[in-house]
């Protein structure tokens, strides 16, 4: 590592900023990218920011998409009588990726955390419950992580769409407990939403 290198520091500190990305992954990423080509880097950037200016959520299930409303909200061959809700948006790739669930999505951004000041008011939970009031959506599946946050926010969400008269249920905890749904293998995540119970 170059020592004293602001410029450096500032590029491991924005890699440490990832997910999974500890010092050293975040260290190795930016010696790596210092030592390529400066073609390299440049299409880094450009991919980064073209993405940036791409990609948006969508105004129906709150997911990550390039065209509003998203491919799964605009399908007409979605079962729309069923709503799998996630924390983020890569937990809902990593169920669509299972091929076995066939209905919409609904993405949160986050979990309930009292101890951060995230609360129902600044997740995505009130485009939820006003997506339910139409009456088509006969199911909700909550597919929180199975963290104390996680199951805090399934248990607060079952009780406002229970009160609406929409079945709840729970993925089955095939996904590790304390692990994220997006981690999980495609096997898991199937015998997860196959397995689901009522709340």
């Amino acid at each position: 590592m170059l020592i004293n290198s602001p410029a450096m520091d500032r590029l491991v500190e924005a890699f440490r900023r990832l997910p999974g990305v500890g010092r050293r992954t975040a260290e190795r990423y930016a010696m790596q990218l210092m030592a390529a080509p400066a073609a390299v880097a440049g299409e880094l950037s450009e991919a980064v920011a073209r993405a940036r200016a791409a990609v948006t959520e969508c105004s129906v299930c709150r997911n990550l998409t390039e065209q509003d409303p998203c491919v799964v909200c605009a399908s007409d061959r979605r079962d729309r009588s069923v709503l799998c809700v996630v924390e983020h948006p890569p937990a809902a790739l990593a169920i669509e990726k299972g091929g076995v669930y066939r209905g919409l999505y609904h993405v949160l951004h986050g979990v309930l955390n009292p101890l951060d000041n995230v609360g129902p008011d600044e997740l995505k939970v009130g485009a939820l419950l006003r997506r339910l009031e139409g009456g088509e959506v006969r199911e909700v599946i909550l597919a929180t992580n199975t963290t104390a946050e996680g199951e805090a926010t399934a248990l607060y969400l079952s009780r406002q769409i229970a009160a609406m008269g929409v079945q709840v249920s729970r993925i089955a905890h095939g996904v590790p407990v304390g692990g994220g749904v997006e981690y999980a293998d495609d096997a898991t995540l199937t015998r997860a939403l196959e397995g689901r119970r009522p709340v």
